[in-house]
């Protein structure tokens, strides 16, 4: 174990036991490429999580997380409002997004991959995240925290999001491909 701080470094295997995602301190976000020239991001803003870890099997981990649509955020109401109509996320009809994994892999003494099923306007795929492990931290509070990051691009069309517009300069307005992020941060349950 390392210390740096009030930052300790321990195996993820020391991570035994049941984790809040902590809403406050977590960024969901994603980037999609626009007008072929430009990115632009985006976070959900209302979503609750858990992550269970067994130290005696680390594959029987698991997580779940549920993301409310209509909290989508791109610092401008016209498009957020167009992302939560028909075109995009409906959110009328599927106002959540969930992921809820079917198997978790440690893929180094720091790192895992987060297997699952993402679930976007009632269309079920599976996803794997990669996650690096920043550490653990007892915050102010005496809460003990762990810092998650991963990020994988899925394919819009895949979970029937195909609205798109022609540019008179070739190419579409809003890119096939969406990386999602997830900067984690989440506290141990007492």
């Amino acid at each position: 174990m390392t210390t740096t701080g009030t930052t300790t470094r321990t195996p993820m295997n020391a991570l035994a036991g049941t984790w809040t995602i902590d809403p406050s301190h977590t960024r969901i976000g994603f980037v999609a490429r626009h007008a072929m020239v430009t990115k632009v991001r985006g976070a959900f803003n209302d979503f609750a999580g858990t992550v269970s870890v067994d130290a005696d099997d680390f594959t029987r981990s698991s997580a779940e997380l549920t993301i409310q649509a209509a909290s989508i955020d791109t610092r401008n109401e016209q498009r957020d409002g167009h992302l939560r109509s028909n075109d995009f996320l409906a959110m009328e009809d599927y106002p959540e997004i969930r992921f809820v994994s079917t198997g978790v892999t440690q893929t180094g003494p720091t790192s895992l991959e987060l297997t699952g099923d993402l679930t976007i306007k009632d269309v079920t795929r599976p996803v794997t995240v990669p996650f690096d492990f920043d550490g653990t931290a007892t915050d102010p509070f005496g809460n003990v925290r762990a810092g998650f990051e991963g990020a994988v691009t899925i394919n819009r069309k895949d979970y029937g999001i195909t609205w798109n517009a022609a540019l008179e300069t070739g190419g579409v307005l809003v890119s096939d491909k969406i990386a999602l992020e997830f900067e984690v941060s989440a506290i141990k349950n007492a």
